[in-house]
């Protein structure tokens, strides 16, 4: 049989304890470039189209997950197939939207909790939406919270983050300014992208010893952070740093303005699994920069559909897509 969820599936298949940790034992063991190629995106005059695949370590899933994107109607679809490694049978097929947020936060989290100081932070939000509020259930599952400053442009937008978010177990209060919000803040997620694609965080707000995540430049053309947040970075730390150093909008335009780049970058990969130090003084400023990968998705995928089967959750239907002998 093959499983089928759907986003409502996914969501109540989902724990932020056990994604984090599943991430973590991904990147822990082989993420090399034979097991996770790199993203393959496909553009057309009305639409793009985005692959990631991977084969995780053992000997059970591999996956592939699909983004197809409508340029006329501003809208896309994600969808994650996995199959068994040793048969090639399809194992299940998810709704990737609800993962793709999840796996984001879950790696940031991890990321987070391994370059911020220890301890207890004070974090500052920009960004109210979706990958904002994943963000900080995330962070709240690896590190305890002082105090969440959000800010987004919109009052209203800030004010449903603060009332949404009240079970987190931290006071989250809404900020006038971005720089205000990140005036005090030793954690700072980035989780929006404006819409002209002028950056959100200016590294003058930023105090010393600060951890910054960024998520939203993951093309040429996109921007989120200023590029003195690269230039006052002491540390970069990339899931996929090819990725980060030569197709997100901020590295290139820190490159493009005599910024060096290629100093103290290291992949996450090597931070979990003990080959770069990260964090060696409490007043480096540290930047994890995110544009995501098939090692994130397939981890959560994997979670979601073992506890779906133990669950109940979800539609079981005969294999439609047979595998085929070549021998």
């Amino acid at each position: 049989m093959t499983l089928i969820l759907d986003d409502a599936a996914v969501r109540s298949a989902f724990d932020w304890n056990r994604a984090v940790s599943a991430v973590r034992d991904a990147y822990a063991g082989a993420v090399d470039a034979s097991r996770y190629p790199g993203r393959g995106i496909a553009r057309g005059d009305h639409g793009w189209l985005r692959t990631l695949s991977g084969i995780p370590a053992g000997d059970e899933l591999m996956g592939v997950k699909i983004i197809s994107v409508s340029m006329e109607k501003v809208r896309g679809a994600l969808l994650i197939a996995l199959f068994d490694q040793r048969t090639a049978e399809l194992v299940a097929l998810l709704d990737a939207h609800a993962i793709t947020g999840y796996r984001t936060a879950a790696t940031s989290a991890l990321a987070a909790d391994m370059l911020a100081a220890p301890g207890p932070v004070s974090v500052a939000m920009i960004g109210s939406g979706f990958e904002a509020k994943n963000h900080l259930r995330a962070l709240s599952a690896v590190r305890p919270l002082t105090s969440v400053q959000v800010y987004s442009p919109r009052q209203d937008s800030r004010s449903r983050f603060v009332s949404e978010l009240s079970d987190v177990p931290a006071p989250v209060m809404p900020a006038e300014s971005a720089a205000a919000a990140v005036a005090k803040a030793s954690l700072v997620i980035c989780a929006a992208r404006s819409r002209d694609e002028t950056p959100v965080l200016d590294g003058n707000w930023l105090r010393a010893g600060a951890t910054v995540v960024s998520i939203g430049s993951t093309l040429p053309e996109q921007r989120e952070v200023h590029s003195n947040v690269i230039a006052l970075a002491d540390l970069i730390i990339a899931d996929v740093v090819d990725e980060v150093l030569d197709e997100t909008g901020d590295l290139l335009a820190a490159q493009a303005e005599g910024i060096d780049v290629t100093g103290d970058v290291g992949s996450l990969a090597d931070l979990v699994g003990g080959r770069h130090p990260g964090r060696t003084s409490s007043d480096q400023i540290v930047l994890y920069k995110s544009v995501g990968s098939a090692v994130q998705d397939l981890a959560v995928a994997d979670i979601c559909v073992r506890s779906a089967d133990r669950l109940g959750l979800g539609v079981q239907i005969p294999r439609f897509v047979q595998p085929v002998d070549k021998g």
